[in-house]
């Protein structure tokens, strides 16, 4: 589906069958508010120069480059120069990855997840093996090629991933992320921050702050991407807008829209168009 604007354009497609979704677009000016995914998110610059905040850093992707975020990654989107950008992507659900890099190994530790050694790349062999596993699932060729591509990213991937532990951050946030468990466990509960810091023990300030140190934005904005990352899942299963805005603690369903927009660039209806099985 494209979905074009004065200077810009997105075609994204769903496959049910893995949870992937692949995304060609071309942006000028500001592309996307800050938000993130509950997917990886492996991709290239096509042309153009592509520029975002991730990580407490500026990156900037140049033609050729790869750009790999993590599920949980804020980022945001800017085309620096007036020609804009185009890049290619694919956002794919952490179990499918997590069980493919599994079959490649023996064994593998218990309680880790996958993580990006770096946000960028300029390893062509990945971008290669990346454009070749986008335009197989974008373009809807035969499983077979598309599970051989697949298979070839992946395993050029692995040189750009390690195994991280899951635990608390040794940098003493240990409050930041009971927080963070706390708001992961409330999406659909309209809480304020006066709940949380009840919760703790803390006043407001100090719940804020403590939060913003450790993940660079306040409670309240956390909770309203987590709550976007997860009505796109929804989305993508089928349920109603209407639904999941009630679900999440919008107040509407043209909130949700808003807010949706200003992330993913779709309204919440043209992005479930997009997951619609195709005949």
């Amino acid at each position: 589906m494209t979905a074009p604007t004065h200077q810009n354009w997105l075609q994204l497609k769903h496959d049910s069958e893995t949870g992937i979704e692949t995304q060609h677009a071309h942006f000028k000016g500001q592309a996307y508010d800050p938000h993130w995914h509950e997917t990886y998110v492996i991709g290239f610059t096509e042309t153009g120069v592509q520029q975002f905040d991730c990580r407490h850093q500026t990156h900037t992707s140049l033609q050729g480059g790869c750009f790999l975020l993590e599920p949980g990654d804020l980022h945001d989107g800017r085309a620096p120069c007036e020609e804009g950008f185009t890049y290619r992507s694919l956002y794919i659900p952490k179990d499918w990855l997590t069980q493919q890099i599994s079959q490649l190994f023996e064994a593998r530790p218990d309680h880790f997840e996958l993580t990006f050694s770096r946000t960028l790349s300029t390893d062509k062999r990945l971008a290669a093996a990346t454009s070749s596993a986008f335009l197989a699932k974008h373009l809807g060729d035969p499983k077979i090629v598309q599970e051989g591509c697949l298979d070839h990213m992946i395993h050029n991937l692995t040189h750009h991933m390690a195994w991280r532990q899951k635990r608390y951050a040794p940098n003493g946030h240990h409050l930041a992320y009971r927080i963070r468990d706390y708001l992961n466990d409330h999406l659909e509960t309209d809480i304020v921050v006066q709940d949380i810091a009840d919760e703790f023990g803390y006043d407001r300030f100090q719940i804020n702050r403590a939060f913003k140190t450790a993940f660079g934005v306040t409670p309240h904005l956390y909770l309203v991407r987590t709550r976007l990352a997860r009505a796109r899942t929804l989305l993508a299963q089928g349920h109603s807008a209407n639904t999941v805005a009630h679900s999440l603690c919008f107040s509407d369903q043209s909130h949700l829209g808003r807010w949706f927009k200003r992330a993913y660039r779709l309204t919440p209806a043209a992005y479930q168009k997009c997951c619609a099985p195709q005949p």
